[in-house]
Protein backbone atom coordinates (compact mmCIF):
# COMPACT_ATOMS: atom_id res chain seq x y z
CA UNK A 1 0.00 0.00 0.00
CA UNK A 2 3.21 2.35 -0.26
CA UNK A 3 2.52 5.72 -1.28
CA UNK A 4 -1.69 5.13 -0.73
CA UNK A 5 -2.87 8.38 1.02
CA UNK A 6 -5.55 8.21 3.76
CA UNK A 7 -7.30 10.56 6.24
CA UNK A 8 -7.81 9.43 10.01
CA UNK A 9 -10.30 12.21 12.04
CA UNK A 10 -9.79 12.49 15.41
CA UNK A 11 -6.91 11.05 15.45
CA UNK A 12 -5.66 11.21 19.07
CA UNK A 13 -8.14 9.25 20.36
CA UNK A 14 -8.11 5.52 21.61
CA UNK A 15 -8.78 3.74 18.32
CA UNK A 16 -8.11 6.06 16.04
CA UNK A 17 -4.24 5.75 17.33
CA UNK A 18 -4.13 2.60 16.83
CA UNK A 19 -5.42 2.62 13.33
CA UNK A 20 -2.93 5.56 12.41
CA UNK A 21 0.11 3.45 14.05
CA UNK A 22 -1.12 0.18 11.71
CA UNK A 23 -1.69 2.42 8.88
CA UNK A 24 1.82 3.73 8.54
CA UNK A 25 3.62 0.09 9.63
CA UNK A 26 1.53 -0.81 6.20
CA UNK A 27 3.39 2.24 4.68
CA UNK A 28 0.50 4.31 3.83
CA UNK A 29 0.91 7.87 4.33
CA UNK A 30 -1.82 9.03 6.59
CA UNK A 31 -3.41 12.95 7.46
CA UNK A 32 -4.77 12.65 10.51
CA UNK A 33 -6.93 15.79 12.19
CA UNK A 34 -6.77 16.65 15.43
CA UNK A 35 -8.84 19.59 17.06
CA UNK A 36 -5.47 21.62 18.17
CA UNK A 37 -1.99 20.76 16.37
CA UNK A 38 0.03 22.70 19.66
CA UNK A 39 -1.52 20.31 22.35
CA UNK A 40 1.39 17.64 22.89
CA UNK A 41 -1.41 15.48 24.93
CA UNK A 42 -2.95 14.94 21.61
CA UNK A 43 0.02 15.36 18.93
CA UNK A 44 3.49 13.59 20.63
CA UNK A 45 2.03 9.86 21.10
CA UNK A 46 1.30 9.87 16.91
CA UNK A 47 4.77 12.12 16.05
CA UNK A 48 6.70 9.35 18.26
CA UNK A 49 5.15 6.33 16.32
CA UNK A 50 7.44 4.40 13.47
CA UNK A 51 6.95 6.03 10.12
CA UNK A 52 5.41 9.13 11.49
CA UNK A 53 8.23 11.30 10.23
CA UNK A 54 8.04 10.38 6.57
CA UNK A 55 4.54 9.66 6.31
CA UNK A 56 2.04 11.34 8.95
CA UNK A 57 0.74 14.63 8.25
CA UNK A 58 -1.52 16.82 10.94
CA UNK A 59 -4.11 19.02 10.00
CA UNK A 60 -6.50 20.77 12.24
CA UNK A 61 -9.91 20.32 12.11
CA UNK A 62 -13.07 20.89 14.32
CA UNK A 63 -16.46 18.57 13.95
CA UNK A 64 -18.49 21.43 14.28
CA UNK A 65 -16.68 23.61 11.75
CA UNK A 66 -18.18 23.90 8.38
CA UNK A 67 -15.51 22.88 5.55
CA UNK A 68 -12.84 22.47 8.09
CA UNK A 69 -12.10 18.50 6.72
CA UNK A 70 -12.07 19.68 3.46
CA UNK A 71 -8.11 20.34 2.88
CA UNK A 72 -7.16 17.37 4.92
CA UNK A 73 -9.92 14.96 2.23
CA UNK A 74 -8.89 16.45 -0.95
CA UNK A 75 -6.85 14.01 -2.74
CA UNK A 76 -7.04 10.57 -0.21
CA UNK A 77 -7.68 7.80 -1.45
CA UNK A 78 -9.68 6.60 1.88
CA UNK A 79 -11.11 8.11 4.96
CA UNK A 80 -11.67 6.91 8.79
CA UNK A 81 -14.18 9.31 10.52
CA UNK A 82 -13.02 8.65 14.02
CA UNK A 83 -13.66 11.82 15.71
CA UNK A 84 -16.51 11.63 18.03
CA UNK A 85 -17.28 12.49 21.70
CA UNK A 86 -17.74 9.27 24.51
CA UNK A 87 -17.83 10.52 28.14
CA UNK A 88 -20.63 10.49 30.79
CA UNK A 89 -20.86 13.20 32.59
CA UNK A 90 -22.75 15.52 30.54
CA UNK A 91 -24.74 18.83 31.01
CA UNK A 92 -26.51 19.53 27.71
CA UNK A 93 -26.71 16.58 25.75
CA UNK A 94 -27.66 18.30 22.29
CA UNK A 95 -24.66 20.55 22.05
CA UNK A 96 -21.93 18.51 24.48
CA UNK A 97 -22.97 15.21 22.29
CA UNK A 98 -25.55 14.84 19.57
CA UNK A 99 -24.42 18.36 17.79
CA UNK A 100 -20.27 16.93 17.65
CA UNK A 101 -21.69 13.48 16.41
CA UNK A 102 -24.41 13.88 13.79
CA UNK A 103 -22.46 17.50 12.52
CA UNK A 104 -19.19 15.81 12.30
CA UNK A 105 -20.07 13.11 10.62
CA UNK A 106 -21.57 14.91 7.84
CA UNK A 107 -19.48 17.34 8.04
CA UNK A 108 -16.35 15.01 6.93
CA UNK A 109 -18.66 13.19 4.29
CA UNK A 110 -19.42 16.54 2.96
CA UNK A 111 -15.50 17.19 2.55
CA UNK A 112 -15.77 13.62 0.99
CA UNK A 113 -18.21 14.54 -1.75
CA UNK A 114 -16.36 17.30 -2.71
CA UNK A 115 -13.03 15.46 -3.71
CA UNK A 116 -13.34 12.58 -6.79
CA UNK A 117 -10.42 10.78 -5.39
CA UNK A 118 -11.84 9.52 -2.21
CA UNK A 119 -12.89 5.50 -2.60
CA UNK A 120 -14.48 4.67 0.18
CA UNK A 121 -15.24 6.20 3.62
CA UNK A 122 -15.29 4.14 7.08
CA UNK A 123 -17.56 5.35 10.04
CA UNK A 124 -16.92 4.47 13.57
CA UNK A 125 -19.75 3.98 14.82
CA UNK A 126 -20.72 1.74 17.72
CA UNK A 127 -22.75 -0.71 19.65
CA UNK A 128 -24.68 1.58 21.17
CA UNK A 129 -26.27 2.12 17.78
CA UNK A 130 -27.17 -1.55 17.41
CA UNK A 131 -28.30 -2.76 20.63
CA UNK A 132 -30.76 -0.12 22.45
CA UNK A 133 -34.20 -1.16 21.02
CA UNK A 134 -37.12 -3.11 21.93
CA UNK A 135 -35.75 -5.91 20.69
CA UNK A 136 -35.79 -9.32 23.77
CA UNK A 137 -32.72 -9.64 24.75
CA UNK A 138 -31.46 -13.10 26.13
CA UNK A 139 -29.27 -16.27 25.67
CA UNK A 140 -31.03 -17.62 22.71
CA UNK A 141 -31.33 -14.01 20.96
CA UNK A 142 -27.95 -13.18 18.46
CA UNK A 143 -27.86 -9.50 17.79
CA UNK A 144 -26.51 -8.56 14.12
CA UNK A 145 -25.83 -5.63 11.80
CA UNK A 146 -29.67 -5.91 11.13
CA UNK A 147 -30.50 -4.09 14.34
CA UNK A 148 -30.68 -0.80 15.12
CA UNK A 149 -30.96 0.97 18.10
CA UNK A 150 -34.19 3.16 18.27
CA UNK A 151 -34.24 7.04 19.07
CA UNK A 152 -36.97 6.77 20.62
CA UNK A 153 -36.36 4.27 23.53
CA UNK A 154 -32.46 6.48 23.64
CA UNK A 155 -34.87 9.78 24.56
CA UNK A 156 -36.90 7.87 26.49
CA UNK A 157 -33.84 6.12 28.92
CA UNK A 158 -31.89 9.42 28.52
CA UNK A 159 -29.14 7.32 27.35
CA UNK A 160 -27.45 10.19 25.23
CA UNK A 161 -24.16 9.14 23.65
CA UNK A 162 -26.44 5.89 22.68
CA UNK A 163 -28.74 8.44 20.97
CA UNK A 164 -25.65 10.29 19.60
CA UNK A 165 -24.13 7.46 17.81
CA UNK A 166 -27.13 5.98 16.30
CA UNK A 167 -28.26 9.42 15.17
CA UNK A 168 -24.68 10.19 13.50
CA UNK A 169 -24.86 6.54 11.72
CA UNK A 170 -28.08 7.00 10.61
CA UNK A 171 -27.66 10.47 8.82
CA UNK A 172 -23.79 8.78 7.21
CA UNK A 173 -25.77 5.99 5.49
CA UNK A 174 -28.67 8.70 4.57
CA UNK A 175 -25.96 11.23 2.74
CA UNK A 176 -23.97 8.17 1.72
CA UNK A 177 -27.07 7.25 -0.37
CA UNK A 178 -27.83 10.55 -1.25
CA UNK A 179 -24.26 11.44 -2.82
CA UNK A 180 -23.27 8.15 -3.72
CA UNK A 181 -20.51 7.60 -1.35
CA UNK A 182 -18.88 3.60 -0.95
CA UNK A 183 -19.38 3.75 3.23
CA UNK A 184 -18.52 1.06 5.48
CA UNK A 185 -19.20 1.17 9.36
CA UNK A 186 -17.50 -0.46 12.38
CA UNK A 187 -19.52 -1.31 15.02
CA UNK A 188 -17.61 -1.87 18.16
CA UNK A 189 -18.60 -2.61 21.69
CA UNK A 190 -16.67 -1.11 24.99
CA UNK A 191 -13.30 -1.32 24.02
CA UNK A 192 -10.14 -1.98 25.79
CA UNK A 193 -6.70 -2.92 25.39
CA UNK A 194 -3.41 -0.80 25.49
CA UNK A 195 -3.70 2.68 25.27
CA UNK A 196 -1.06 4.42 22.73
CA UNK A 197 -2.72 7.89 23.77
CA UNK A 198 -1.53 9.62 27.41
CA UNK A 199 -5.00 10.33 28.26
CA UNK A 200 -7.60 8.04 30.14
CA UNK A 201 -10.81 6.72 27.75
CA UNK A 202 -13.66 6.06 29.41
CA UNK A 203 -13.81 2.22 28.07
CA UNK A 204 -10.47 1.71 29.93
CA UNK A 205 -11.55 3.71 32.89
CA UNK A 206 -14.36 1.12 33.50
CA UNK A 207 -11.56 -1.75 33.85
CA UNK A 208 -9.36 0.94 36.23
CA UNK A 209 -12.21 1.73 38.23
CA UNK A 210 -12.23 -2.20 38.71
CA UNK A 211 -8.62 -3.15 39.55
CA UNK A 212 -8.25 0.25 41.49
CA UNK A 213 -10.73 -0.31 44.99
CA UNK A 214 -14.40 0.09 44.23
CA UNK A 215 -16.14 -1.13 46.32
CA UNK A 216 -19.20 -2.88 44.08
CA UNK A 217 -19.91 -3.07 40.74
CA UNK A 218 -22.97 -2.26 38.57
CA UNK A 219 -24.94 -5.28 37.29
CA UNK A 220 -25.14 -4.97 33.64
CA UNK A 221 -24.36 -6.84 30.02
CA UNK A 222 -21.69 -5.62 27.93
CA UNK A 223 -19.84 -6.31 24.96
CA UNK A 224 -15.74 -6.52 24.88
CA UNK A 225 -12.98 -5.99 22.23
CA UNK A 226 -9.86 -5.15 21.66
CA UNK A 227 -8.86 -2.04 20.39
CA UNK A 228 -5.90 -3.52 17.75
CA UNK A 229 -8.64 -6.06 16.40
CA UNK A 230 -11.06 -2.32 16.03
CA UNK A 231 -8.10 -0.95 14.14
CA UNK A 232 -7.68 -4.13 11.82
CA UNK A 233 -11.35 -3.97 11.42
CA UNK A 234 -11.11 -0.52 9.95
CA UNK A 235 -8.19 -1.15 7.79
CA UNK A 236 -9.70 -4.68 5.98
CA UNK A 237 -12.82 -2.43 5.79
CA UNK A 238 -11.35 -0.53 3.48
CA UNK A 239 -8.55 -2.59 1.91
CA UNK A 240 -11.28 -5.83 0.80
CA UNK A 241 -13.10 -4.37 -2.12
CA UNK A 242 -16.21 -6.86 -1.06
CA UNK A 243 -16.68 -5.49 2.41
CA UNK A 244 -20.16 -3.29 2.52
CA UNK A 245 -22.46 -2.11 5.02
CA UNK A 246 -22.05 -2.28 9.11
CA UNK A 247 -19.66 -4.92 11.28
CA UNK A 248 -20.27 -5.63 14.42
CA UNK A 249 -17.16 -5.95 16.87
CA UNK A 250 -17.46 -7.66 19.65
CA UNK A 251 -15.52 -10.94 20.89
CA UNK A 252 -17.81 -11.76 23.69
CA UNK A 253 -20.58 -10.48 25.89
CA UNK A 254 -20.23 -10.76 29.25
CA UNK A 255 -21.92 -9.48 32.83
CA UNK A 256 -19.90 -7.83 34.95
CA UNK A 257 -19.54 -10.33 37.32
CA UNK A 258 -17.46 -12.59 34.68
CA UNK A 259 -15.48 -9.38 34.07
CA UNK A 260 -14.96 -9.25 37.95
CA UNK A 261 -14.05 -12.68 38.14
CA UNK A 262 -11.26 -12.55 35.72
CA UNK A 263 -9.44 -9.73 36.75
CA UNK A 264 -9.98 -11.08 40.68
CA UNK A 265 -7.81 -14.42 38.75
CA UNK A 266 -6.01 -12.95 36.74
CA UNK A 267 -4.99 -10.17 39.37
CA UNK A 268 -5.80 -11.81 42.89
CA UNK A 269 -3.31 -8.91 44.77
CA UNK A 270 -5.89 -5.78 43.73
CA UNK A 271 -8.76 -5.33 45.17
CA UNK A 272 -11.12 -6.17 43.01
CA UNK A 273 -14.91 -5.71 43.92
CA UNK A 274 -16.71 -8.68 44.98
CA UNK A 275 -20.18 -7.61 45.66
CA UNK A 276 -22.51 -6.41 42.93
CA UNK A 277 -24.32 -3.13 43.57
CA UNK A 278 -27.86 -4.84 41.70
CA UNK A 279 -29.56 -7.89 40.45
CA UNK A 280 -28.05 -9.98 37.85
CA UNK A 281 -29.73 -9.74 33.92
CA UNK A 282 -29.65 -12.46 31.68
CA UNK A 283 -26.90 -12.17 28.53
CA UNK A 284 -27.32 -12.10 24.88
CA UNK A 285 -25.17 -13.14 21.92
CA UNK A 286 -23.61 -11.03 19.55
CA UNK A 287 -23.02 -12.11 15.66
CA UNK A 288 -19.02 -12.16 15.30
CA UNK A 289 -19.56 -14.06 11.68
CA UNK A 290 -19.66 -10.95 9.78
CA UNK A 291 -16.35 -9.40 11.11
CA UNK A 292 -14.77 -12.74 10.83
CA UNK A 293 -15.64 -13.23 7.30
CA UNK A 294 -13.70 -9.93 6.76
CA UNK A 295 -10.64 -11.64 8.64
CA UNK A 296 -10.65 -10.41 11.94
CA UNK A 297 -9.17 -12.85 14.04
CA UNK A 298 -10.75 -11.99 17.72
CA UNK A 299 -8.14 -11.68 20.39
CA UNK A 300 -9.61 -13.33 23.79
CA UNK A 301 -11.20 -11.25 26.39
CA UNK A 302 -8.83 -12.51 29.26
CA UNK A 303 -5.72 -11.31 26.69
CA UNK A 304 -7.25 -8.17 26.49
CA UNK A 305 -8.01 -7.50 29.92
CA UNK A 306 -4.35 -8.52 30.79
CA UNK A 307 -3.49 -6.43 28.24
CA UNK A 308 -5.72 -3.14 29.73
CA UNK A 309 -4.28 -3.51 33.45
CA UNK A 310 -0.66 -3.65 32.26
CA UNK A 311 -1.10 -0.59 30.17
CA UNK A 312 -2.75 1.31 32.88
CA UNK A 313 0.10 0.23 35.17
CA UNK A 314 2.95 1.33 32.57
CA UNK A 315 1.05 4.68 32.09
CA UNK A 316 0.68 5.06 36.01
CA UNK A 317 -2.88 5.45 36.17
CA UNK A 318 -2.87 3.33 39.64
Amino acid sequence: MDGKVVCVTGASGYIASWLVKFLLQRGYTVRATVRDINDSKKTKHLLELEGANENLKLYKADNLEDGSFDAAVDGCDGVFHTASPFYSSIKDPQTEMIDPAVKGTLNVLGSCSKTLSVKRVIVTSSMAAVLVNRNPQNPDVVVDETWFSDPTVCKDIKSWYVLSKTLAEKAAWDFAKEKGIDLVTINPAMVIGPLLQPTLNTSCAAILNLVNGSPTYVSANFGWVNVKDVAEAHILAYEVPSASGRYCMTERVVHSSEIVKLLHELYPEYPVPQKCADENRPTFKVSKEKAQKLGVNFIPLEVSLKETVESLKEKKFF
